[in-house]
């Protein structure tokens, strides 16, 4: 066989619906590159199209308004968090342990990556300007919520959390406990993540546990 027909070497063709997806992920890691690295107000569609290598013109195309770009963000950040709760085998975790496991990785993810960081200095942005886009970070929040909840009731279920809490406050409290340190974490970065962290998952024991 002529070694350009070895398909050992010759590298597989990539399909159109490949190269379009790869494209749309590499203008959605530059827009959190950009957010996090320079500040909302950078991420032009001219700025993100340059960062990652493109056009603006196919920024445009690819997302059509600021609200389609920030869709495509949440969207991606949302794929990688099932990843990463799925690689960690959340689903065969008890109830209390999955929400431990959830506020721990969500705080170090704010720690270790631009994503986490950039999600919510978007999200600030549009609450700090009254936009509509509040609905796309809050139909994402449900989400997160919903997901808690459930939780609470499968804890409650195995008889690792008490019976006394409600499944809907109890998601809004670990909720709100997560918004409320990610935002601390931009307006001061040297917040020490890491021992709030153990702080956090400790008092979730405590507070909620049917034998603490």
């Amino acid at each position: 066989m002529p070694p350009s027909l070895d398909p050992a070497v010759v590298p597989a063709r990539r399909s159109q619906a490949e190269r379009r997806d790869e494209s749309q992920r590499s203008l959605v890691e530059a827009t959190l590159a950009v957010v996090a690295e320079r500040g909302v107000g950078a991420a032009t569609f001219e700025e993100i199209g340059r960062a990652a290598g493109y056009s603006r013109g196919l920024a445009t195309q690819k997302f059509g308004s600021k609200r389609g770009l920030i869709e495509a963000v949440i969207d991606y950040l949302h794929q990688q968090r099932e990843a990463m709760l799925e690689a960690a085998h959340v689903a065969e975790m008890g109830g209390m342990d999955a929400i431990a496991h959830y506020i721990a990785s969500h705080l170090a993810s704010l720690e270790a990556d631009t994503g986490g960081r950039a999600y919510f200095m978007l999200l600030a942005a549009a609450v700090g300007d009254a936009s509509a886009l509040r609905e796309v970070f809050a139909d994402e929040h449900d989400k997160v919520r919903d997901w808690l909840e459930a939780r609470f009731r499968q804890g409650q279920a195995e008889g690792s959390i008490r019976p006394d809490i409600d499944p809907y406050a109890g998601a809004m409290m670990v909720g709100s406990l997560l918004l409320g340190l990610s935002l601390q974490s931009l307006v001061d970065p040297r917040t020490d993540l890491k021992v709030i962290r153990a702080a956090s998952v400790s008092a979730l024991r405590r507070s909620f546990a049917a034998n603490p």
